[in-house]
């Protein structure tokens, strides 16, 4: 279409020029003499000059017009998809609900040009409530009239004149509104309602991440509860029924007088207690956080190392290599790998009859070894298959070829079965 206009311009005058030149050599020269018919072609061709260029011109208005809304529009759009990516960063970098919610917030009201923003959400009832808002405080009406779904109770007459909402949808179901309003008339066209639709969205999501992580929360809280109830029904009820069940033979033995065996009984409840005690402690260190980002995870092993020993009155020696010293891991694995070292030496000082025990971690071809021995008694080869007093422990990535000790990487935690 631009090819042919800009032919067009250059054919038709030429055309034009030349339709004149050849009607003023063949019949204008018969009724004017010269200078007339110079003067007579001069003038056809101004008059139709300006006729053409004011066609021309207009067009080139009219074609200039649209380039300049359309630019217009697309500068209109690419600031509103800054603000959406301002808004999604927020999202990730903003640790506070109150933050994000608040950008959404200031970003519909600057993008849509109003004068208040307000983000309600709805309670058990359905009822809108306040949650954050932006514009000149006189505008704005946090507690509201009475309970209800009416937006306008929540901004001031002065600067209702004109409103917009956009619905905020989890699953389907509506959970509170984001509402602009200016105090003038004005029109808002389907962008502007494609753009407050959009913020909703990214409202939503960051209310409906803050959700999952109360609720993520919960349940780790839940299932720590499970875990100490379960040690605590494996552990101390099993003893005290111990000690209540020994401490009726020894009340018994004393009635008809068989001291002997009421002092081995009494000895039998003593160990009982010790070991119970030393259960306790291992249990209050499994609650506390062991591992500090200063101390790394070798050093967590080998401060938990100390205070088992002291306790359990097992030896207990620690060795890495220094590439397992520098080895940077995710926070989850190395609680995983520091667990695994901490219920290997629980089950020594249950199991083994040990006196000594060696926790050792060492890379090898880009995987993480822990190696827990003693020098207890272990278990038959044929029955258990591994090796006698030894538990073998592999920290390796889930793709091949992959750094099991880069951070962030996917890995898992495997015993190692050896013969």
């Amino acid at each position: 279409m631009l090819v042919r206009l800009r032919w067009l311009t250059i054919l038709v005058p030429a055309l034009v020029v030349g339709a004149i030149e050849l009607v003023n050599d063949t019949v204008v020269d018969e009724f004017l003499p010269f200078p007339w018919d110079a003067i007579f072609v001069v003038v056809v061709v101004l008059a139709f000059l300006a006729a053409f260029l004011t066609v021309a011109f207009r067009r080139i208005d009219s074609l200039t017009g649209a380039l300049a809304a359309r630019n217009e529009e697309l500068e209109r759009r690419n600031t509103t998809a800054r603000a959406l990516h301002r808004v999604s960063v927020a999202l990730t970098a903003l640790a506070d609900l109150d933050d994000v919610l608040r950008a959404v917030v200031d970003e519909a009201r600057a993008l849509l040009g109003a004068d208040v923003g307000l983000l309600l959400l709805a309670d058990g009832a359905g009822d809108l409530v306040f949650r954050t808002g932006s514009g000149p405080g006189a505008a704005i009406h946090p507690a509201g009239d009475a309970p209800g779904r009416d937006v306008s109770r929540f901004i001031a007459p002065a600067y209702a004149s004109v409103q917009l909402a956009a619905p905020l949808q989890r699953g389907g179901q509506t959970i509170g509104l984001l509402v602009v309003a200016s105090r003038e008339q004005r029109g808002y066209d389907v962008d502007d309602v494609e753009t407050l639709a959009s913020l909703a969205n990214q409202a939503a999501i960051a209310l409906e991440n803050a959700r999952l992580q109360v609720r993520l929360r919960e349940l780790a809280v839940v299932a720590e509860r499970e875990r100490i109830a379960r040690e605590m029904h494996d552990g101390l009820a099993q003893v005290l029924g111990y000690v209540n069940t020994k401490s009726q033979a020894v009340e018994s033995l004393l009635e008809t007088g068989r001291t002997a065996d009421a002092r081995t009984q009494l000895a039998e409840l003593a160990a009982a207690a010790r070991s119970i005690y030393v259960d306790i402690r291992e249990a209050i260190l499994g609650l506390r956080s062991p591992i500090m980002p200063e101390v790394g995870l070798v050093g967590a092993i080998e401060a938990y190392a100390g205070r088992f020993a002291e306790a359990s009155k097992l030896a207990v020696a620690v060795t890495a290599t220094d590439e397992a010293r520098a080895l940077d891991l995710p926070p989850d694995i190395q609680a995983q790998v520091f667990r695994i070292v901490q219920e290997s030496l629980t089950n020594v000082r249950k199991h083994a009859g040990a006196g000594r025990a060696e926790v050792a971690l060492a890379m090898v071809e880009g995987t993480l070894l822990v190696t827990v021995a003693d020098d207890g008694r272990g278990f038959e080869a044929g029955a258990s298959g591994t090796r006698d007093g030894v538990a073998l422990w592999r920290l390796a990535p889930l793709r091949p070829g992959g750094d099991a000790g880069a951070r962030g990487g996917d890995r898992r935690i495997d015993r190692v079965d050896e013969p």
